[in-house]
């Protein structure tokens, strides 16, 4: 384990951290593949499925991802994955990531989780890293990988 694991915590984003969340911003590259902060926000707040948490190292915010349960095939997706540029590229990312997953699974119970990216971005190297499978699935022009804790 990295030092800077132990510092990497999440927490709901709320009427408190709402505002450092919608002051992150990616890298110039990845703006054609991540929206801005404050459109996952929104989703949160009004499309009535998806979770917000913020991603804290230490006391700072550094980044936020959203997650939501599929009625269809009862999977946990997580979205709007983003660190903010001044952190990126020191495995905050797959540390986050990976943190949500071993949440979700401890406290709610989830084993199957999903996600979407378009082919050209390359965060799905981040999720190969993490198990994800790329899948004959689509959603949209986003290209979706799973990942099953079960063995």
């Amino acid at each position: 384990m990295k030092n800077n694991e132990t510092q990497l915590i999440l927490r709901p984003v709320d009427g408190d951290n709402w505002r450092d969340v919608a002051k992150l911003k990616v890298a110039e590259a990845q703006r054609e593949f991540v929206a801005e902060p404050s459109y996952y926000l929104a989703l949160c707040c009004y499309g009535e499925a998806w979770h917000p948490v913020a991603v804290y190292l230490g006391a700072q915010v550094i980044g936020f991802m959203m997650w939501a349960v599929d009625p269809a095939d009862e999977s946990c997706w997580l979205g709007g994955i983003l660190i903010d540029h001044n952190y990126q590229r020191r495995g905050y990312g797959y540390q986050a990531v990976k943190k949500v997953i071993m949440m979700l699974a401890q406290e709610h119970g989830y084993q199957h989780f999903a996600l979407s990216y378009s082919p050209n971005n390359a965060a799905k190297y981040l999720y190969r890293k993490l198990g994800f499978i790329e899948t004959n699935e689509w959603e949209g022009d986003e290209v979706v990988d799973r990942l099953s804790l079960v063995r």
